[in-house]
């Protein structure tokens, strides 16, 4: 008896673990630190959700078409406490992000740094979290 409620309690525990853990990656699963980026456009979408908030940015590319990119920051909570706010960056922002490319999708990114028009300069929170606070992603 005592063992059977004992197992009843482990997978308890370890089925909604190993849910989030698969939901959740590696900054190195997704991103490249090798392939550090620098873009400016306008934003388009800001997605303030768990389990990283997500904006979308139209950049125009070297041929002048413009492109929807996707940035990742970190969560929610954690920018808070950074001072962001929900309303932060909105539709209509024009911005200029720092970070690193993903490895798959041509436009997608992890943000490092947000700087707007005004020149204030936003950490992202990102999940590139060895890199010092201050310190601008490699190679920009």
């Amino acid at each position: 008896m005592n063992r059977s409620i004992l197992l009843t309690a482990l997978l308890l525990v370890l089925i909604p673990a190993s849910d989030q853990s698969s939901a959740h990656h590696a900054f190195a699963a997704e991103f490249d630190r090798e392939q550090p980026f620098e873009v400016s456009g306008v934003v388009t979408k800001v997605e303030w959700m768990n389990p990283h908030a997500r904006f979308y940015v139209d950049v125009e590319n070297e041929a002048g078409v413009v492109e929807n990119w996707n940035f990742e920051l970190g969560s929610p909570n954690g920018l808070m406490r950074m001072g962001w706010r929900r309303n932060t960056l909105e539709p209509g922002t024009e911005v200029r992000v720092t970070g690193w490319r993903a490895r798959n999708h041509p436009n997608v990114g992890n943000a490092g740094e947000v700087y707007l028009a005004d020149g204030t300069r936003l950490f992202a929170d990102s999940s590139a979290n060895n890199r010092a606070a201050n310190e601008p992603p490699a190679g920009i």
